[in-house]
């Protein structure tokens, strides 16, 4: 897969949005006739797309093809509302146009993405117990965790700390795939806060470099970063087939830390007193679990010990 996809031309990136999402939209979503005969492409063509944003179809095919990045505002909520667009996609394609219009140069991040967290994270970690709970950075690197918040990723501490990222374990770890039920909601989820981040920074080398990696190794994340969805989800319940703790589902809520560093804070719940917050309990002590998170230097983690900076 071309670098193409996330680097150079903003808008190429642009215009692949657009692309994707007429796709989507058919005839009969926004009233028009399907007209007679078979369809080449699905969704849109382009010429009814410029009708009903307003705009001629040659001012709209430059835009798809990336030779016009100057679109203006007017212009581009036009084409949202045409693509009945959801209000994380009106902004993408706003970041989009903005970057396309910047030329791909990075305009909101002032600062190196974090590579880890402020001490009072690590205590707030701690007092969340035994709610499992992890900081991820924006390309979901795991900064910082309590003890359940990483056996909770069955076999995440397995992998060398530099190399714990949620995106990367849900496509390259073998067991992700049993370990959630809805594995595929999972991935999409993990790929559109990806392409989130693409819209504001494509050359962002934390961003380029995870995705040119699991370009290469996954045939799953090259599928769905065709898509270009940029919907995630921010709460919600999750089911997990662990291979130590059984099956159980947890509540979850992410959340974004300030500091413009785009790091969140993912944390885990149940009701005291069920099942389900047993099995926390059993996780954050590593009870009756064969777990052993500290492979590096292989020692057996200790309950009521602190979490660690990752």
């Amino acid at each position: 897969m071309a670098r193409e996809q996330h680097s150079g031309s903003g808008g190429g990136e642009l215009g692949r949005f657009l692309k994707a999402r007429r796709a989507r939209v058919t005839p009969a979503d926004v009233g028009l006739p399907a007209g007679p005969g078979l369809r080449r492409t699905p969704g849109l063509r382009r010429e009814e797309l410029a009708t009903l944003a307003g705009v001629s179809i040659d001012y709209y095919t430059r835009m798809e093809r990336g030779r016009e990045t100057n679109p203006s505002p007017s212009v581009v909520d036009a084409l949202a509302t045409a693509l009945l667009l959801e209000e994380p996609e009106r902004r993408h394609l706003r970041d989009l146009a903005a970057c396309a219009a910047r030329g791909a140069a990075p305009f909101r991040t002032a600062e190196e993405p974090a590579t880890s967290v402020d001490p009072g994270m690590e205590l707030l970690l701690e007092s969340l117990r035994p709610n499992p709970a992890h900081v991820v950075s924006r390309t979901m690197d795991v900064l910082a965790a309590n003890p359940g918040g990483l056996r909770l990723m069955a076999g995440l501490a397995d992998w060398p700390q530099g190399q714990r990222n949620i995106v990367r374990y849900v496509f390259l770890y073998p067991t992700a795939r049993v370990l959630f039920e809805d594995w595929e909601i999972q991935i999409r989820g993990c790929v559109a806060r990806l392409r989130t981040l693409a819209g504001v920074e494509p050359d962002a080398p934390d961003l380029t470099g995870l995705v040119d990696e699991l370009l290469a190794k996954s045939p799953d994340f090259a599928r769905l970063w065709e898509d270009y969805d940029v919907t995630g989800h921010s709460s919600g319940r999750k089911t997990f087939h662990h291979p130590d703790a059984g099956t159980f589902t947890l509540g979850y809520h992410s959340l974004q830390l300030d500091g413009g560093s785009g790091q969140r804070l993912v944390a885990y719940h149940a009701g005291p007193g069920t099942p389900e917050y047993d099995v926390m309990v059993r996780l954050d002590r590593g009870q009756d679990l064969d777990l052993d998170l500290d492979r590096e230097p292989a020692e057996t983690e200790a309950a009521g010990r602190a979490p660690r900076r990752h």
